[in-house]
């Protein structure tokens, strides 16, 4: 056993303002320093907040994915962070996300039940929004009161505009391109 795991928290700051979610870490996530073995991911993501300046105006601080990138464990959390003012102003590398990037890009590719999804950069952006949905809408399965409470009305409204380019990202049928290999009549 090594005195280290290797998932890096990548933590993707996401605020609304005027009804629009930034990426404040400029063109991806904050990747922390790797986590070790006996560490909770969450406080390696609350020390990325903190050693940005962000922690004390943070408002929810959410695991919503983990994935294997070059052979590391990640695991991401969204954070959403307060801001008075304009954003670029405080963080100038901030880059605006909107829903016409999700339509830009449009859906991952399919994947099989038993395999695991091939991710691009900007599904793990979106994802947190689409979790962020889930959580804050009240007829939601996954309703989570306290981090809804921590979002208003403008946040709710942002969100929705995103349903229709996210709400079904893996929705369409898979079909690989050639069986597997040993699959038909004669194995």
């Amino acid at each position: 056993m090594t005195s280290r795991s290797e998932p890096p928290a990548a933590v993707a700051r996401v605020p609304a303002v005027w009804r629009r979610s930034w990426l404040l870490s400029g063109d991806g996530p904050r990747p922390s320093l790797p986590v070790m073995d006996d560490a909770d991911p969450f406080d390696y993501a609350e020390m990325e907040l903190m050693q940005a300046g962000m922690w004390a105006t943070t408002k929810v601080l959410h695991s919503t994915s983990w994935r294997v990138d070059r052979g590391d464990l990640v695991v991401t959390y969204l954070a959403v962070v307060g801001c008075d003012g304009l954003v670029r102003s405080r963080w100038p590398d901030a880059l605006p996300i909107s829903v016409k990037v999700a339509d830009a890009v449009g859906q991952p590719p399919t994947h099989g039940a038993a395999e695991p999804p091939t991710v691009r950069h900007i599904d793990v952006l979106h994802h947190p929004l689409r979790h962020l949905r889930f959580l804050t809408e009240p007829s939601s399965i996954g309703f989570d009161a306290p981090i809804a409470r921590e979002l208003d009305e403008t946040w709710q409204q942002h969100l929705a505009t995103f349903e229709p380019a996210i709400a079904r990202m893996y929705g369409r049928e898979h079909r690989p391109l050639a069986p597997p290999t040993g699959a038909g009549p004669t194995g």
